[in-house]
């Protein structure tokens, strides 16, 4: 009960970073959330392993804190005096994972990198505002509906914890993904996203997936996956052979690549610079050959739901859905006629599950969980825990998730949950594709973002996944700006000024005599 109280309490002070007026106030709820999470996830690793033996040795213990408090400090000091420098740093090690374990024999793959960054750029983003002036008005951005909905479905899963079988899953999910992410959201917004510095963020992140993907051809030529021995020992047994690079799962290294795709194509589209295609050219077919190494199903649809939205968005929705219908009665044909090259060894329900690595009995699971416990659900991050009960299945051979984020939503959280998911969704949508098309930035962003989505219908993953909330925040920045008051008023008056066939009408009827 303690636990889900603080896990409300640290959602809630990430959401009141951005929801309250006072710059003061929003320093200090983004401190809370900054020190809250960390000491959340302290004290449900205490008596784990590597926390006991740094228990065990003092000095060992505070030279690792003042350590950390070091480097925080000096780069909040940096990104202070810096402020441009926090785009390109999240760029440059928003992929990079490090393996810890926590002492129950089961690593954990934390974004340690991405940690620091965040830590260093929220404390700078809360000392000046701290030290700002109550009497100036702030100039941050003001949060739209996605934004509120977003951050608040946060706290809804915090909230969530307190009837869950596994409070641990949910304590992971808030401490490592939910709170750290919101708060680089909070702070990106603020950041002056215009065309420059998001193509220098981009280009940072397209130089990190070519290494990312060179590291993968390296383990493709060689048959041998530097990380993760879960993907190693299926490699052995497995028709093909996947890698992952550097992100222990082969489906976050594809859906990765195909989002950085998805950027490159939109600027082929939305140029008309021979040399920018020819360059883009050829990196897309780099990434694509990356792409393929993985065999992740997910991250091929994703990708094509990412080049549908820019085909709609570039030459209109219905030459888009045109090309989309066409390639899949081309993958429907394909499947048919060779399925054995996609692992599927027959079209019955066993021969999907074993297609989709099990992904078809999870999903199963996962509504009759929802059908048990419809409204609430059974509690956030509680799904492997009543998976495990429901199917009388003692060993954890269960996953945390049901694969398909929708479903895993419906079980953990009920249709409470699934609500609040389906407006975050439209909301989204609704805001990232608004005049999108008159920008390739934008339109990026959009398509990225629903790709993304796309593939968590196939690989979970959804606000656990840093990409997302850079994408989100970006996409609020650059949000068209509402016209002034005097350009509403000149447009209202083009729109109220005749065209010329009316004119010419009114000049007819004023010389034709009356009768």
């Amino acid at each position: 009960m303690a636990t889900a109280l603080a896990l409300t309490a640290v959602a809630l002070a990430a959401a009141l970073a951005l929801l309250l007026r006072s710059p003061n106030a929003r320093a200090g709820a983004m401190g809370v959330a900054l020190v809250g999470a960390p000491i959340i996830l302290l004290e449900q690793v205490w008596d784990t392993g590597p926390v006991e033996r740094l228990r065990d040795s003092p000095p060992v213990l505070a030279v690792a804190v003042l350590g950390g408090l070091a480097v925080l400090g000096a780069g909040a000091w940096a990104f202070r005096r810096w402020p441009a420098a926090v785009p390109l740093a999240v760029a440059f090690v928003l992929p990079f994972r490090v393996p810890l374990d926590l002492g129950d024999g089961q690593p954990v793959n934390l974004l340690l990198p991405l940690y620091l960054v965040t830590g260093a750029a929220a404390l700078a983003w809360a000392w000046e505002r701290a030290t700002a002036d109550p009497d100036e008005p702030s100039t941050d951005r003001r949060p739209g509906a996605a934004d509120v909905v977003l951050l608040l479905f946060v706290v809804l899963y915090a909230a969530q914890s307190w009837w869950s079988d596994d409070a641990s899953k949910a304590v992971e999910q808030i401490a490592f993904f939910y709170v750290p992410f919101a708060l680089l959201f909070v702070v990106l917004r603020t950041v002056p996203w215009t065309t420059r510095p998001a193509a220098k963020a981009f280009g940072i992140v397209v130089v990190v997936a070519l290494a990312l993907a060179a590291v993968g051809f390296y383990e493709a030529a060689t048959h041998h996956v530097l990380l993760n021995p879960r993907v190693i020992a299926s490699n052995q047994i497995d028709d093909v052979f996947r890698v992952n690079s550097l992100f222990f799962d082969p489906n976050i290294y594809g859906r990765f690549l195909a989002l950085v795709m998805l950027g490159i194509a939109a600027a082929m589209l939305w140029t008309a610079k021979g040399r920018t295609v020819a360059v883009a050219g050829v990196l897309l077919a780099v990434l694509l050959g990356a792409l393929i190494t993985t065999y992740s199903q997910t991250s091929f649809l994703a990708l094509l739901a990412g080049l549908a939205v820019l085909g709609g968005l570039r030459f209109g929705p219905w030459k888009a859905f045109g090309a989309l219908v066409a390639v899949v009665l081309i993958g429907v044909v394909f499947v048919v006629a060779a399925p054995g090259a996609l692992n599927i060894k027959g079209f019955d329900e066993g021969g999907a599950d074993d297609a989709t690595s099990g992904r078809v009995t999870l999903t199963g699971g996962g509504i009759g969980l929802w059908a048990d416990h419809p409204v609430a659900g059974v509690g956030s991050g509680g799904f492997a825990q009543a998976y495990r009960e429901r199917e009388r299945s003692g060993a954890r051979k269960a996953v945390d998730a049901s694969h398909t984020i929708p479903i895993t939503i419906a079980a953990e959280q009920g249709v409470i949950g699934l609500g609040a998911y389906l407006l975050l969704i439209v909301l989204l949508i609704r805001r990232l594709v608004r005049d999108a098309e008159r920008s390739a930035a934008r339109a990026a962003i959009a398509a990225m973002t629903i790709a993304l989505i796309v593939h968590t219908m196939g690989y979970a993953a959804f606000l656990e996944d840093p990409v997302l909330w850079v994408l989100l925040a970006v996409g609020a920045a650059l949000d068209p700006v509402r016209p002034t008051g005097e350009a509403r008023r000149a447009r209202l008056r083009l729109r109220r000024r005749p065209s010329e066939r009316e004119r010419r009408r009114r000049a007819a009827d004023a010389a034709t005599p009356a009768p």
